[in-house]
C-alpha cells in the first residue's frame, strides 16, 4: 500500500487542525506553510475535506479552517479510502475495487495479501485522529529495527 500525495497532504492538514482543536481557525496560507504543501493544491484538498464534513471554514480576517468533527470521530481509514479508494494491495482481495484474476482458484499467495489487507484496514479503521495525534513521531531507528533484508520496503 502506498498513499498518494493528496492523501499525505490531507492527513498533514488534518493533524495540524487536531493539534489546534477547539482553538482559533487556521488560515490556508498558514496550513500550507506549516505542512510544506503547495497552497493551491491544499485549497483543493480542503474543499474535499469540507465536503466530507471533516473540516469547516470560517470567513473573515481571523478566518480559516477548523475541524468540524471531534478528532476521535474521524479515522485514518476513512480519509485514506476517500482520497485513494482501496486499502487492498491487489485487486483480487479488495471489497470495493475487486478485480477478478484467472488464478484465484489456485493462487497460493492471495491469502497473504488478504491477510495484509485485513491487517491494514483494521489498523487504519481503529486509528482515530485523536489517538494518532497522541503518539510520538517515528524515529529513523524504528524504521530499520527488526528487519533483515527487506529491500524495497
Amino acid at each position: 500500500m502506498r498513499i498518494s500525495k493528496k492523501t499525505d497532504y490531507a492527513l498533514r492538514a488534518l493533524f495540524t487542525l487536531v493539534d489546534h482543536f477547539g482553538g482559533a481557525p487556521i488560515p490556508i496560507r498558514e496550513l500550507a506553510r506549516r505542512n510544506d504543501v503547495p497552497k493551491r493544491f491544499l485549497e483543493q484538498i480542503m474543499l474535499d475535506l469540507k465536503t466530507q464534513g471533516w473540516v469547516r471554514s470560517e470567513a473573515g480576517i481571523r478566518g480559516g479552517y477548523v475541524l468540524a468533527r471531534k478528532p476521535d470521530k474521524i479515522t485514518m481509514g476513512e480519509v485514506v479510502r476517500y482520497f485513494d479508494g482501496i486499502l487492498a494491495p491487489i485487486g483480487c482481495v479488495s471489497v470495493t475495487g475487486y478485480e477478478r484474476c484467472s488464478q484465484e482458484p489456485v493462487c497460493k499467495f492471495r491469502r497473504v495479501f488478504l491477510d495484509v489487507r485485513n491487517y491494514i484496514a483494521g489498523a487504519m479503521d481503529r486509528a482515530t485522529l485523536a489517538d494518532v495525534a497522541k503518539s510520538a513521531p517515528v524515529s529513523k531507528r524504528e524504521v530499520s529495527t527488526g528487519f533483515t533484508g527487506g529491500e524495497g520496503i
